[in-house]
């Protein structure tokens, strides 16, 4: 079958250790299944792996991917819940299991024509959404949804600020956070992509480091050092900030006196559940949201979009079709 593959590391260029072509069909152990694969996104995980970040020399060649829907083999239309865990091994939460992986990370991920997975994490594909839309959920969408809605536990009326408008689990949350009647504020360097978060229903959108029109109830971090000291300062007495990525650096100043001071919240985010994958899909056709589809392309186009997300050409979710 075709697939994407991660073939050597290279952290300064990614992309010289990407391989698209023939790889041996998936085999499904006791208790896992196969997918047909109709639809896959990209994530910024992709290109991590492809630095050697999270994934280990001796698991190369490795499929890249997290993100699918497709069909399994009983016909289902399904969207594939991209962690591979035992939810009793993290007191009922799979995404607190300390054995937990994602796909692509130890088995083989969902930039193929077929994926095998555990058969508990299919969940049922809405008729209301696309593949190329469901596809779209299992990371960012996924992240973007426990971030709001578990983790920051913010409420309609509530204000949130959105660090770095443009990458897909700050477009989820900007769309998801409007849907749900919050007032969302997003940030960004580009112009065009600040007018593009007031397209998804943010009420303003502003330069990173601009002050904000209030004090937010939560921050949404999916940036890091770049933006830390502004997330703090725009907060609330009392509010939150939830992590849930570093792209611009991991070690950014604490400032463990605003912490303090303000009774400010920090908390870790990383994925999230099959059930909240589930109830994601719900909101999604409840509301009329969709992601926001930056691209659609082949799966034998992959480098193209692979460039284009390195770059940071990007605003929405880069889907690929087989």
């Amino acid at each position: 079958m075709f697939a994407v593959t991660a073939a050597r590391f290279d952290a300064e260029e990614p992309l010289n250790g990407l391989e698209l072509g023939e790889r041996p069909a998936p085999e499904a152990p006791d208790g896992w299944t196969t997918v047909t694969v109709r639809a896959a996104a990209l994530n910024h995980h992709d290109l991590w792996s492809l630095r050697g970040v999270g994934l280990r020399a001796e698991h190369l060649p490795m499929i890249l991917g997290c993100d699918a829907a497709g069909v399994d083999e009983d016909g289902n239309e399904v969207i594939v819940h991209a962690v591979v865990a035992d939810a009793a091994r993290g007191g009922g939460d799979e995404t607190l299991d300390p054995k937990r992986t994602l796909l692509s990370e130890f088995h083989p991920g969902t930039l193929a024509e077929k994926v095998a997975v555990p058969r508990r994490n299919l969940v049922a594909k809405p008729p209301e959404l696309t593949f190329e839309e469901a596809a779209c959920l299992p990371t960012a969408w996924l992240t973007a949804y426990r971030m709001l809605f578990t983790k920051a536990g913010v409420q309609p009326g509530a204000s949130v600020l959105v660090q770095g408008a443009g990458g897909g689990v700050a477009t989820a949350a900007i769309a998801l956070g409007a849907a749900a009647g919050l007032r969302v504020y997003a940030t960004s360097r580009s112009a065009a992509k600040r007018e593009q978060a007031l397209e998804l229903g943010a009420v303003a959108a502003v330069e990173p480091g601009a002050r904000l029109p209030e004090r937010v109830d939560a921050v949404i971090e999916t940036v890091g050092e770049a933006t830390w000291s502004h997330s703090l300062k725009s907060l609330r007495p009392g509010g939150r900030v939830v992590v849930s990525g570093a792209t611009s650096g991991q070690l950014p100043p604490a400032e463990l006196n605003r912490v303090f001071f303000l009774q400010l919240e920090v908390v870790g985010s990383t994925m999230g559940t099959r059930d909240e994958l589930d109830r994601l899909a719900r909101f999604l056709v409840a509301t009329g949201t969709r992601p926001r589809i930056d691209r659609v392309l082949p799966l034998a186009e992959a480098r193209d979009g692979f460039a284009a997300m390195a770059k940071g050409d990007v605003f929405g979710k880069i889907v690929f079709v087989p």
